[in-house]
């Protein structure tokens, strides 16, 4: 398996219906060399399922078996993950992830339009209310690579594309060796950067800042 990889890897997660999809999809369109894994397609694809829930009328994931499957291609780098679940995947493989927002007003008619029965909507409706998917981000992955976005309208959509690519632009510029998958390895170039700065971490936190491009974009 690769032991680096040369194109970060990117989580765009958020409460059901709060636009992953369509930015996925748009970014799929505008990033190089990239692969978009819609984790609920890829799931059923594989059979990483376990059971089945009967009060929310869906799959449950083996999350095990989906990592199994997942690890060997974020490995390769340039993933674009979406997925409402995001404190899965190992840190040392993850780059950035996005947090869509949306108003409770906007999310309620895009649920209802899924055809989503009433007992999940008000569990999507709860989850954004609380920002949960924000919390398990912040949980699980360097705050540095964390950043929450809105998703209300197009516009914002597009804007939030264009910070994406213009992070990614200057992540690739700035790691031109690329960054190790090892997490030892990652750990040993974080010590070597400390002895040589006390303000540089290891290299998948040494990302620029999506906030910073998105000022410059």
């Amino acid at each position: 398996m690769a032991a680096r990889r040369f194109a970060p890897n990117i989580i765009v997660t958020g409460t059901p219906g709060c636009g992953k999809t369509n930015t996925c999809e748009l970014l799929k369109r505008r990033l190089d060399n990239c692969n978009y894994y819609n984790i609920s397609d890829f799931a059923a694809e594989h059979k990483c399922y376990e059971g089945y829930d009967e009060d929310r009328k869906s799959h449950i994931v083996d999350e095990d078996k989906l990592l199994d499957e997942m690890e060997p291609l974020l490995r390769n780098g340039g993933a674009i993950i979406d997925w409402h679940v995001n404190d899965i995947f190992p840190e040392r493989l993850i780059d950035l992830v996005v947090v869509l927002r949306c108003d409770n007003s906007d999310l309620y008619d895009r649920l209802m339009k899924r055809g989503y029965h009433d007992a999940k909507v008000q569990e999507n409706l709860d989850a954004e209310i609380m920002g949960v998917v924000m919390q398990d981000a912040l949980d699980s992955y360097a705050q540095e690579i964390v950043v929450e976005l809105p998703s209300d309208t197009a516009d914002q959509m597009d804007q939030n594309v264009d910070r994406v690519v213009a992070w990614q632009e200057n992540w690739i510029k700035q790691h031109p060796e690329g960054v190790t998958n090892e997490l030892q390895a990652q750990d040993s170039e974080k010590s070597d950067n400390s002895e040589e700065s006390e303000n540089e971490s290891y290299e998948s936190q040494d990302s620029p800042s999506l906030t910073e491009d998105s000022n410059q974009a």
